[in-house]
């Protein structure tokens, strides 16, 4: 993983706690309602999770290595 995406990886636990906490004191305010803002914490958990695949180095299946042909050793017919 790079830096970028251990950083945000890192970052998530942090980011929701203060979601939560920003969404209650704006419901503890009178603002506005917990019960109408609670999607704002899926919305920033689907942010964080997209900005660590966007920094995660791409993932690149190795090609299957081949014998050689004709096999080294193999008898010839």
């Amino acid at each position: 993983m790079t830096r970028g995406a251990l950083y945000t990886q890192a970052i998530r636990g942090p980011l929701v706690l203060m979601t939560v906490g920003g969404l209650f004191a704006m419901h503890q305010a009178g603002t506005i309602s917990f019960a109408r803002t609670w999607p704002l914490i899926i919305i920033v958990v689907g942010l964080v999770k997209l900005a660590e695949r966007l920094l995660a180095p791409p993932q690149v299946a190795p090609y299957p290595q081949r014998p050689p042909f004709p096999p080294t050793g193999a008898p010839r017919v």
